[in-house]
């Protein structure tokens, strides 16, 4: 399933998730015209084994690795689904609030994938554990929101309307699949798909809305 828009319109404008779309848009052309890629994504992205927790340098790539993408699909698939679920987000929580969510599920992304490896020599970078927080806000806070979805079976494709609610568990899980999938073959240690990056921002961003930002939405409206 692929999201093409949600019937949950934004109540700001969303300036915050534009502007990060920009920053990444920006950087990967820096890294695309970079005259030594490997060079720029060595220097960038979060290689596991050169962390120091001891060394306040080596933590800056959590940061960075999450503003670097892996090639044209991965860049376009991340922007598109943060244009989708990001502009309900930052309208609940303001601006710098959705700021601070977004890197906050970006870290604990790239950390349960140091984690899961810390010896690894395989760069890890991309948004998608910070986007993967938003999907997981986005299922506490507006799990019937319906979303357009592109779905394939085989030769047959097809736009249906699901929740929010459907769509995120059903991503989730086969995340939560894939990962130990690739963990059991190996898959892991030898580079591809991040699984455990964007479980760990999943689970950061449903754990932060559902244990401190529902309840004080609630406390609010009250």
């Amino acid at each position: 399933m692929f999201p093409i828009r949600d019937h949950h319109p934004s109540s700001r404008f969303p300036l915050v998730t534009i502007l990060i779309i920009t920053i990444n848009c920006f950087i990967f052309f820096l890294e695309m015209t970079a005259p030594d890629l490997d060079q720029f994504i060595a220097q960038y992205a979060l290689l596991p084994a050169t962390v120091n927790f001891l060394n306040p340098l080596t933590l800056v790539p959590f940061l960075t690795s999450m503003f670097l993408h892996g090639g044209w699909l991965h860049i376009l698939s991340n922007m598109w689904f943060l244009w989708i679920f990001g502009d309900n987000i930052e309208a609940t929580l303001g601006s710098i609030g959705f700021l601070m969510f977004y890197l906050f599920a970006g870290f604990a992304a790239s950390l349960l994938q140091f984690f899961i490896d810390p010896t690894s020599v395989i760069p890890v970078l991309g948004a998608s554990g910070a986007i993967a927080g938003v999907l997981g806000g986005y299922l506490v806070l507006f799990p019937r929101a319906q979303i357009e979805t592109l779905v394939t079976l085989g030769y047959y494709v097809s736009r249906i309307n699901v929740s929010a609610q459907i769509m995120l568990i059903y991503w989730f899980i086969t995340q939560l699949f894939s990962g130990v999938g690739s963990l059991a073959i190996g898959v892991a240690a030898q580079g591809g798909v991040a699984f455990f990056a964007h479980i760990g921002g999943f689970a950061a961003g449903w754990l932060l809305t559902q244990l401190f930002i529902k309840p004080r939405l609630k406390w609010q409206i009250a």
